[in-house]
């Protein structure tokens, strides 16, 4: 496993990596309208670039020999939708399908976690689909405590989310 900051030069792959994973996690029955303009909008190239050069933004990438295979972007500043939660968002952890079981996540994570860390942060929040198992065990698996519910929202449509939190050391 290698890990990097991110560089411009990485958007359009870390946006097909969103598309990849955001539409496997939320897509259950077939592509809807709503569902596809929002990852065609929201994961493109240039929203990517912009995050990277966002100073409020930090994303690590994991590099194999073919390029990106997955990233890890922490955010600071973000209110969380509960309270008691810190203000450093662990925004998005997107692992490829195909690379998933190997420890990648959790090495990726702990590459946030101390990044959020040497930056002063006590604790990280996220959010992720109710529906999610996998990725709730992962969490709980690697010390996140769920600590409330938030919706997310596409078009005019709402989807429960778990909220978790954990202490950026342990």
């Amino acid at each position: 496993m290698r890990f990097r900051l991110a560089e411009p030069s990485d958007a359009p792959m870390l946006a097909a990596i969103s598309i990849e994973v955001w539409l496997g996690t939320y897509i259950r029955r077939g592509v809807s309208d709503a569902f596809a303009t929002y990852a065609l909008t929201q994961f493109t190239p240039a929203r990517l670039a912009a995050v990277i050069g966002d100073p409020d933004e930090h994303v690590i990438v994991s590099q194999n020999d073919d390029g990106p295979d997955a990233f890890i972007r922490i955010s600071s500043g973000k209110a969380a939708p509960v309270a008691g939660c810190s203000t450093t968002e662990i925004s998005t952890l997107y692992v490829q399908p195909r690379h998933q079981g190997r420890g990648l996540g959790r090495a990726l994570l702990h590459q946030g976690l101390d990044h959020a860390a040497g930056k002063g942060a006590g604790s990280v929040w996220l959010t992720t689909n109710a529906e999610n198992a996998p990725a709730i065990a992962f969490y709980q698996g690697n010390g996140f405590d769920r600590v409330g519910t938030t919706a997310f929202r596409i078009a005019d449509q709402a989807y429960p989310n778990a909220v978790f939190s954990r202490a950026t050391a342990r």
